[in-house]
């Protein structure tokens, strides 16, 4: 039977984007659906506000895996270039390194907040909460209560959106390490007594953690805007301002019927033998036709949403860090992106900055439906009480709003997802789910983009060589060396997760 392509790929992010580069490389006629009216790249896109070039939550281009190093190199062989990682926290008027040193935090608290977080570490110590169930427990145990709300509270409840006692404690105990406050305490106390060079407190986190990174000069959105124009070179079709409305799957012949509606509400359909899909498990269990069983399950699974507020601004030479956290609980913007230290060719006049303020939030809630100009003028009084830019230093704005940025690891996602994975392979075998909202992994580009590679090695064969559902990733992977495929299979990222 005729069909209109090999494969359709629904989404031209970097799962969907490296999935049609590697299949129309091996000789397959592939059409690749995209919502976006204008750019590709998904949330790993880069806009172009003016001139003005900033990310969406800022790539660091770094991998265990040589086989995704070597395919970027392929596809932007002469746009990288190698830029420090710096990052840092604000909280209470002052900056922290990233990761948390304890001796400078407790040094920039001040003798009676630090004397204050001290006594309170020392009574947690000695007051543990057996077998804590939440991150607010495990972090008091080991920190202090003080130390918990200076650190720990504020940060994680911006970015997930969940109250730290929702969480659950072995997220915490995975997630943060290397910091010993009674190892700090002690340095403080015995200072000057030891002889030859002394261990630097935090060293064993900072060792695992990258100097620099490779960046497109110009963004991540080179990277996929290469990958878009490749695979139109190779025969592919990428078409723009199509949104899936309807996928339909023909048992007896194994044909897919993938239905796209334009930005104008007209409607075109393709047929296909396998459907690849980056799109959000929930947008995808609502089209398929006839309607999956695990259809419900698919329409429980939530996501995290964010908005990034773009100010330029004429002081232009702020800081050199990548980002900053943002700790404090007294404004509510969660990261500050420093556009020019990722590449100064992002910011095209020499006496401009261009900062991101990173808003977390929940599709449809006052922040996400506020007007563009009370963002704006949020985002400039913030910036301002940070310290880091005046109000009338902010010579122009604009807003740009990511749906679905991170999936949510709710009470009940694991269940849902075995759900759906167990109905889509058996009852749709040529339905192939990749990157991170297709799989509901929270994963990054370049495990994404695995996920992408692995699947289209399924598809050339003919079977099912891998188990794409192992590749995730974890909290280090990007920071600690090392490459291949294996290494990526046993990995995975970590994320927070309710209390059981």
């Amino acid at each position: 039977m005729l069909v209109d392509a090999d494969v359709v790929v629904i989404g031209a992010g970097p799962a969907g984007l490296t999935s049609s580069y590697l299949l129309t490389k091996a000789g397959q006629k592939v059409i690749v659906l995209e919502r976006d009216p204008h750019l590709v790249g998904g949330i790993s896109r880069t806009v172009n506000y003016k001139g003005f070039l900033f990310d969406i939550g800022g790539h660091r281009f770094f991998s265990k895996s040589k086989e995704v190093v070597a395919l970027w190199k392929e596809l932007l062989p002469d746009d990288f270039i190698e830029r420090p990682r710096s990052s840092r926290i604000f909280y209470g008027g002052k900056f922290y390194s990233y990761p948390l040193k304890a001796f400078e935090a407790l040094t920039n608290l001040g003798i009676f907040q630090s004397t204050a977080c001290v006594l309170s570490y020392m009574w947690a110590r000695a007051n543990r909460i057996e077998s804590p169930k939440t991150f607010h427990q495990w972090v008091r145990n080991q920190f202090g209560e003080r130390l918990f709300r200076i650190f720990f509270k504020t940060y994680t409840e911006k970015v997930w959106g969940m109250d730290c006692d929702e969480i659950s404690a072995d997220w915490a105990a995975q997630r943060i390490k290397g910091l010993n406050l009674g190892a700090a305490v002690w340095n403080a106390l015995t200072r000057g007594r030891k002889k030859g060079p002394a261990k630097a407190e935090g060293e064993e986190v900072i060792k695992t953690l990258i100097e620099s990174f490779e960046y497109p000069r110009k963004g991540p959105g080179m990277m996929w805007e290469a990958a878009a124009a490749k695979t139109r070179a190779q025969g592919g079709e990428i078409l723009m301002d199509r949104s899936l409305s309807a996928l339909t799957y023909d048992a007896k012949t194994g044909i897919w019927t993938v239905t796209a509606t334009r930005g104008d509400g007209s409607e075109e359909s393709f047929t296909a033998r396998h459907v690849i899909s980056s799109a959000p498990i929930r947008e995808l269990g609502n089209a398929i036709q006839p309607k999956p069983i695990s259809l419900f399950s698919a329409r429980s699974l939530k996501y995290r949403d964010f908005l990034t507020v773009a100010l330029i601004t004429t002081r232009k030479d702020l800081f050199a860090d990548n980002w900053i956290y943002i700790h404090d609980p007294a404004v509510k913007v969660g990261r500050v992106q420093n556009f020019r230290s990722w590449s100064p060719e992002m910011v095209p006049d020499p006496n401009l900055a261009c900062l991101g303020l990173e808003y977390f939030c929940f599709e449809g809630d006052d922040l996400w439906t506020a007007p563009d100009e009370d963002l704006v003028a949020l985002a400039k009084r913030e910036i301002a009480r940070i310290g880091l830019v005046a109000e009338d230093e902010v010579v122009d704005a604009c807003v740009v709003r990511q749906p679905k940025a991170y999936p949510v690891y709710d009470d009940d996602y694991k269940h849902h997802v075995r759900m759906i994975r167990l109905d889509l392979e058996r009852n749709y075998p040529t339905l192939h789910l990749v990157g991170r909202n297709g799989m509901h992994k929270y994963n990054n580009q370049d495990h994404a983009m695995m996920t992408a590679m692995l699947t289209v090695e399924n598809i050339l064969a003919g079977e099912r060589i891998w188990d794409v559902w192992n590749v995730n990733e974890d909290a280090e992977y990007h920071e600690a060396g090392g490459s291949g495929v294996a290494e990526a299979l046993k990995s995975e990222r970590l994320v927070p997760r309710k209390v059981a």
